[in-house]
């Protein structure tokens, strides 16, 4: 049985059966033609049976291994490497079909290739996923025929290998060694002019060319004789809470991606600069109720902390209770703390609803709310109209555009802080504002 779920033919063998077959047909009329059709079969049989000798003559001689990661990166490209290894001591035709996780809907995938005798052949795919969650591999099959292609010899391995697919550290990382390296601006990352004063006394110092006179220490310089001046660092340890809105509005896809991934992308990100400033951050998830609470800390562990309550969080079909949350952080959240809310509203009237709301988390805490930009009216917009139907879609859709700058107007009347950003542009503006607001001495 084994052996019979093994064997394939190729399609060369069905267009000689084929011909064959014609053979006999044409024979009725044409008389010459029936001995060269048993010919042609006689050769078929012949051939078959010494390809299909040559295939199964060896065991095992074909070993193959997915190398997947420990855990896959939510939005990025993501590679699977595949390593085989034919142990035939003749050139062999390789195609090779990996069942790949549902999530991905792919059932087309293929790759041939030819080995050489006790060759190890290595080459990689690539997959996207845009979903969290456990994505399982079925098995990786391999098709082995010589070059006389009459028989396949199937092979299988690794079925049932899971793969867990986390938010995006890829993007994260990103952000981290560009961090480092100081290069920031090369993706929109600006670096801002301190106007106010969040620095700390660090120590006193001999005086430097290019000191700032105005931190001379005119004690310590009478005292020394020499001029001194005092040293400053950044404050740091400041409270930073990411609020991630899981109700029905954060549902809506852009590129295949739900809005609520794009905010989970942005907080790992953001979280991870903010504790290479030393900052402390926190994490608040809600739509109908309050689904997770992680109190700010600066702990470096803790970025796994936030990793593994990211991973399994998942949009809601209610409307979010901005009541509750304000109770939430007046409860919880004792310190005045930079609060970064990503949520939508796709309707000013929404967003009037829950302002009583934002204004009394603003008036203790420093709140920034991050609203989505619907890039695909952008597309409509910029279209010639050309009938009455285009024209009535190209108004509703300057409308929604032009009440998302309403809402960011709205929210400035009342002292709020926000984002409206682009869903692919998220992180970038999301740390822009971060560095903004710590250089200006917001918080």
């Amino acid at each position: 049985m084994k052996f019979i779920k093994s064997l394939y033919l190729h399609k060369a063998f069905f267009v000689y059966m084929a011909s064959a077959s014609a053979g006999f047909l044409l024979s009725f009329w044409i008389p010459f033609l029936y001995p060269i059709a048993w010919i042609l079969v006689l050769t078929i049989s012949i051939l078959f049976t010494v390809d299909l000798f040559i295939l199964y003559r060896y065991t095992n001689a074909i070993k193959a291994a997915r190398l997947l990661p420990d855990k896959f990166s939510n939005s990025d490209i993501n590679l699977v490497p595949i390593t085989i290894t034919s142990s035939y001591p003749f050139t062999t035709e390789l195609d090779v079909i990996d069942e790949l996780p549902v999530q991905f809907q792919k059932r087309d995938f293929s790759y041939k290739a030819s080995v050489y005798s006790n060759q190890t052949l290595d080459f990689n795919y690539d997959v996207r996923p845009v979903e969290r969650g456990e994505y399982y591999f079925g098995h990786l099959n391999v098709y082995v025929s010589s070059r006389l292609k009459i028989v396949k010899r199937k092979y299988q391995f690794q079925n049932e290998q899971m793969v867990a697919v986390y938010p995006s550290f890829v993007q994260m990382q990103k952000y981290d060694f560009l961090a480092i390296s100081n290069q920031l601006t090369e993706f929109g990352l600006k670096k801002i002019r301190r106007i106010g004063n969040t620095s700390e006394f660090e120590q006193i110092k001999d005086y430097v060319k290019g000191d700032d006179f105005r931190t001379v220490n005119w004690k310590a310089t009478a005292k020394r004789g020499q001029l001194m001046v005092n040293q400053y660092q950044d404050e740091k340890s400041q409270p930073i809470y990411s609020i991630i809105d899981t109700g029905r509005v954060m549902k809506m896809p852009f590129n295949g991606l739900k809005l609520l991934d794009y905010a989970i992308n942005s907080t790992l990100a953001f979280s991870n600069v903010a504790l290479k400033k030393h900052d402390k951050v926190g994490m608040l998830t809600f739509s109908k109720t309050i689904e997770s609470f992680l109190p700010a800390s600066q702990k470096p562990t803790y970025l796994n902390v936030i990793l593994q309550r990211l991973y399994n969080i998942n949009t809601q079909y209610y409307d979010s209770d901005y009541g509750l949350l304000y109770a939430q952080l007046k409860r919880k959240v004792t310190h005045r703390s930079l609060v970064i809310l990503y949520t939508n509203f796709e309707h000013i009237s929404a967003l009037k609803r829950q302002l009583p709301y934002l204004q009394a988390i603003s008036k203790k805490h420093l709140l920034v709310v991050v609203l989505f930009e619907n890039t695909e009216l952008d597309t409509i917009i910029s279209e010639h109209a050309e009938d009455l139907q285009a024209i009535y879609h190209k108004t509703i859709a300057e409308k929604f555009s032009y009440e998302k700058k309403l809402m960011v107007k709205e929210l400035k009347k009342y002292g709020i802080q926000s984002v409206l950003t682009a869903p692919e542009k998220l992180t970038i503006n999301t740390i822009n504002k971060y560095l903004e607001i710590k250089a200006r001495g917001l918080l």
